[in-house]
């Protein structure tokens, strides 16, 4: 067998071999930083040279699917990995519905679930407790009505409850309850003086039936200073020394507090103003009122047989409105008052344009015992019982479409 010689020696002459030294042993290919590739490495390379891989996407976490709907219903929850989920039944829903149908149906009976919730949980309305249910309230009147207002469901007043059963409790309050109509130049006076006027009445009309010192039964000096000097001279006599002829009480609204004393601070209004032209003698202001007051009986509640007091309270103040049990029943007196009042043209009489002349009036006192004659508004806290002189018609002293007839005949209220 041929023996291969060794290699001549290697170009560069002298140099050293690098691999001398070196020893193939197993540590050395252990340590050697280049492998073979499998066969599939080479097989897929060889693929992907031809036909390059698509980028592989990112992962992410399977999440739901949210379904949006109508009504705030909640999102349904789909399982990423196609299989059925048990879902909880929504109770939610017929709740909700139920609630909105109670809603409705107590919306159109609210009386009735007020009623009820009295009975099962509020207690009696006699403890004058449960608050009042709200009641819009009416504009002032711009003329005369054309019929009475409807009638009320039945209800006892109570000092809690003061306007209870009464069309009353939709009226304006106070001073808010007069207004007046648009001032206008009229015969002899141009627009600004009868507005003047028209403002004189209404400051009148508030001092005699509306000032807590006068319905009080306090100082009358209010209403007597916007009075005209015959005028303020009736008043007096009539205050001095009243009786069924002259009785202060066709001017003011005036209560003795021995006898009755307010059970609300509000007084209720509705009317109107209107005026016209008198020719020569210059403006005629139609007024027409109904004034509806909450009492309570007086420690000497008057009664037919009683003696009358007579006079005044003597101090000239504002008697307080004393502290009640909420749940003591009221009786309401409605005043109505019908009152014209004149002023002459300044430039051919003698007269004050700062004062009232009352031209005419009349007067009709719902709720009163009648003709008492002695200076005082006396309400009939024995509502029901006939009185000895009551022998005239049956009236609704709430309704201010029908004129006031003065045939001093003592009638019947149709309500109170």
């Amino acid at each position: 067998m041929p023996i291969t010689e060794d290699p001549g020696p290697r170009p560069g002459g002298d140099e050293p071999d690098p691999f001398a030294d070196l020893v193939l042993d197993e540590e050395f290919i252990k340590a050697a930083s280049v492998k073979e590739p499998s066969g599939r490495a080479r097989m897929l390379a060889a693929r992907w040279r031809k036909e390059p891989p698509a980028p592989a996407e990112a992962w992410r976490p399977p999440t739901a699917e949210i379904r949006r709907s109508r009504f705030g219903r909640r999102a349904k929850r789909v399982d990423p990995w196609g299989g059925r989920r048990r879902t909880r039944r929504n109770w939610q829903t017929p709740v909700f519905v139920v609630a909105a149908v109670a809603v409705v149906m107590a919306g159109l009976n609210v009386n009735a679930l007020h009623s009820w919730y009295q009975n099962n949980f509020g207690g009696s309305q006699d403890n004058g407790a449960a608050a009042a249910k709200p009641v819009a309230t009416q504009a002032p009147e711009t003329a005369a009505p054309t019929a009475a207002p409807p009638t009320q469901d039945p209800d006892t007043p109570t000092v809690a409850r003061p306007w209870a059963g009464s069309p009353a409790a939709a009226w304006p309050t106070g001073a808010d309850g007069i207004a007046l109509p648009q001032a206008q130049a009229v015969g002899a006076f141009d627009a600004d003086q009868v507005g003047q006027d028209l403002a004189l009445v209404k400051k009148y009309l508030v001092a005699a039936n509306l000032d807590p010192s006068v319905v009080d039964g306090g100082a009358t000096q209010p209403v007597l200073d916007l009075l005209d000097g015959k005028e303020q001279a009736s008043l007096k006599a009539a205050l001095a020394h009243p009786d069924k002829d002259h009785d202060p009480t066709s001017w003011i609204s005036r209560f003795d507090p021995r006898t009755a004393v307010r059970a609300a601070q509000d007084i209720k209004v509705q009317g109107h103003v209107g005026f016209e032209g008198d020719g020569d003698n210059g403006l005629l202001v139609h007024t027409d009122y109904i004034y509806v007051y909450a009492l309570a009986p007086g420690p000497e509640a008057y009664h037919p047989s009683a003696q009358p007091s007579g006079g005044s309270t003597g101090n000239g103040q504002s008697v307080s409105l004393v502290q009640l049990d909420p749940s003591k029943p009221v009786t309401r007196e409605i005043v109505r008052r019908t009152q014209d009042f004149r002023f002459y043209d300044p430039q051919r009489y003698r007269v004050d344009p700062n004062k009232i002349v009352l031209d005419k009036g009349d007067s009709d006192m719902g709720g009163n015992y009648c003709e008492t004659g002695d200076g005082w508004l006396q309400p009939d806290f024995e509502e029901g019982q006939p009185q000895p002189n009551q022998s005239g018609p049956t009236v609704d002293p709430y309704d201010g479409s029908k004129p006031l007839k003065d045939d001093g005949v003592c009638g019947t209220d149709s309500r109170s």
